[in-house]
Formats: C-alpha cells, sequence, structure tokens
C-alpha cells in the first residue's frame, strides 16, 4: 500500500503508477521551500520531490530499481503496448 503525503492532501494506492501520478500532479502545489511531497512503501519513506531539490529523490538503496521494476510490472498488466516483451523469433 503507497501513501502520497502533502500538507493538505493524504491519499493511499494499491499501484505505484497511481501514487506516483498523483505525487507528480501535486507538485506545482509545491510552492514553499518548506513544503514537499510524499509517497510511503507501507511506513518506508520511498520518494521526496521539493522545491530544494531540482529532481524528486528516491529514499534508500536499491529503492529507485524496485520502483522501476513495480512501474513495468503494472504497465504489462495494464496491457501497455510499450511494456510488453518483444518477440525475439518473429
Amino acid at each position: 500500500m503507497f501513501k502520497v503525503i502533502t500538507p493538505g492532501f493524504s491519499q493511499e494506492f494499491e499501484r505505484w503508477t497511481d501514487a506516483l501520478n498523483t505525487a507528480k500532479s501535486l507538485k506545482p502545489k509545491c510552492k514553499s521551500l518548506f513544503e514537499d511531497i510524499r509517497i510511503y512503501d507501507g511506513e518506508e519513506l520511498v520518494w521526496v520531490y521539493s522545491r530544494t531539490h531540482t529532481y524528486p529523490q528516491y529514499v534508500g538503496a536499491g529503492t529507485y530499481n524496485r520502483l522501476a521494476l513495480l512501474f513495468l510490472k503494472e504497465a504489462q498488466e495494464n496491457g501497455e503496448e510499450w511494456a510488453m516483451p518483444k518477440d525475439e523469433g518473429a
């Protein structure tokens, strides 16, 4: 279970992709240097966006790789053509 938290907003998601898309949509509302947007995987902080960094930060060793694989798996389950394995024999 993923949870997106920012001042004035908190929502839980089953899928990483949904949590990430919601967090990205909140970026324009993050105007202060002291505000941030966080995504938790259970109790573990895994993603943070703040105005003090150019890009969002993935927190913890191996977190980026784990979440990238989960993103790909969810895309395949959703039938995204770009995520499907290529047939090498054809």
